[in-house]
């Protein structure tokens, strides 16, 4: 996989953090180390490999936690794995710096060419969903269907509660760290689902303070900072691209059925958008939550999950029509 993506990508030592995120029970943790890689994955106990396996990828400043709320619902359905993206969650930063769309794409890619487990359904939420539309248009063949809950795909102009293109300036790295530097995690944690919940009122007392655990546990890290402007960076980096690594220019490649879910209150990305990517991908159905915001898998996971198997419904039933005839 190539791209003319270019942030800041310079050798990093691959420092794991120092404490794990919280595991909630029926859940494992468990790492995967690839050449300059580490990988950790979270999944439901016990593993069921009489299903198809299926694979969860966080947004921007998210973690495999994001998906903790909806892989119970589907576990009936699917083998599923949610990743942390190199330098999130429980997942070290990657050893080349190298934080754009496409390295995060490749860093995905080489992990499911290593677990053998060939085609997955994969989901992808905000910037996982960029991630993601890549993957799949870039390697059809290790996609069976696509998730995408409020994808960071283009949109003009942006509807951005922080004026990230900022960071793609020389020094706003820099200049975001030192802003941010005295928020605290009590702090961070409101301002985050402020934005990214429809109904903040709705996150009941014990998951506001699973969300403070995990940025105190997150501030502890040296590199915390560093990754999410850099990510950010990556980001607007890849809006920029034109021609064939266009993320739409993408997402028309996309070969898998497709399930788009848009929330009506999401701040971060526009449910209007909703009509352009249901034109941009070719085989797409579209689930609208009228009191959903940025994280529908959180905010209503039995709905995603109902729509997800009525979209395997459907792609059995047309593989059925397109098989040839026995005899």
């Amino acid at each position: 996989m190539s791209s003319t993506e270019s942030p800041d990508a310079r050798a990093v030592p691959v420092v794991p953090p120092t404490r794990s995120s919280l595991v909630n029970e029926g859940e494992e943790l468990r790492t995967v180390a690839l050449p300059g890689l580490t990988l950790a994955l979270r999944s439901r106990r016990p593993r069921r490999a009489d299903l198809p396996p299926a694979l969860f990828v966080h947004g921007l400043g998210g973690s495999s936690q994001n998906w903790s709320d909806l892989m119970p619902h589907l576990a009936g359905d699917v083998d599923g794995e949610a990743l942390d993206l190199p330098g999130f969650g429980d997942s070290p930063p990657p050893g080349d710096g190298d934080y754009s769309i496409t390295a995060y794409a490749r860093a995905v890619i080489r992990y499911l060419d290593a677990s053998g487990r060939g085609s997955v359904h994969l989901f992808g939420n905000s910037m996982g969903g960029a991630i993601t539309t890549r993957i799949a248009a870039v390697r059809p063949d290790l996609v069976r269907t696509l998730t995408l809950v409020s994808p960071a795909l283009p949109e003009l102009p942006p509807r951005t509660a922080l004026p990230t293109g900022l960071l793609a300036m020389p020094g706003a790295v820099a200049l975001f760290a030192r802003l941010t530097r005295e928020w605290t995690a009590e702090q961070r944690a409101r301002d985050v689902l402020a934005l990214c919940y429809g109904d903040p009122a709705r996150v009941t007392p014990e998951g506001f303070a699973a969300v403070v655990a995990e940025y105190e546990r997150r501030l502890e890290l040296p590199y915390f900072r560093e990754v999410m402007a850099r990510s950010t960076r990556g980001i607007v980096d890849a809006y920029t691209l034109g021609g064939q690594h266009s993320l739409w220019r993408q997402a028309e490649k996309v070969l898998a059925p497709t399930l788009l879910v848009y929330g009506v209150r999401d701040r971060l990305v526009s449910y209007r958008m909703s009509r352009r990517a249901s034109k941009a991908f070719r085989d797409s159905r579209l689930l609208t939550l009228v009191e959903a915001g940025h994280v529908a898998m959180m905010e209503d996971p039995g709905a995603v999950a109902r729509a997800f198997r009525e979209l395997l419904a459907d792609t059995a039933t047309t593989s059925e029509r397109s098989a040839p005839p026995r005899g």
